[in-house]
């Protein structure tokens, strides 16, 4: 089992930024990729960036440019560097992390990012 905890959500204002931080535990295996999904009011979860341990990237077409993930992997930390947030950004964001030897995926409790003015 993985267990993944996440913070750093928060209100902000259009244009602002924020920084999400995921720490995962447990049965932690080296093949995996991690990331990071949201789900705003009334909508599907959608992927919005992913990174492999080897550091290996990719973004929804909505958040490239805008926000930059990334890893620590002696720490089991993923961070998700958000900036010029829109309030199309406002959702839960979920960390996902997907072990690719006796595969699973496991997943966080959420934190809200809610942006207004």
């Amino acid at each position: 089992q993985v267990q993944l905890v996440e913070s750093g959500g928060g209100l902000v204002q259009p244009g602002g930024s924020l920084r999400l931080s995921c720490a995962a535990s447990g049965s932690i295996s080296s093949a995996n990729i991690m990331g990071w999904h949201r789900q705003a009011p009334g909508k599907e979860r959608e992927l919005v960036a992913t990174i492999t341990i080897g550091g290996t990237t990719n973004y929804a077409d909505s958040v490239k440019g805008r926000f930059t993930i990334s890893r620590d992997n002696a720490k089991n930390t993923v961070y998700l560097q958000m900036n010029s947030l829109k309030p199309a950004d406002t959702a839960i964001y979920y960390c996902n992390y997907r072990r690719l030897i006796r595969a699973g995926d496991y997943w966080g409790k959420g934190t809200l990012v809610t942006v207004s003015s």
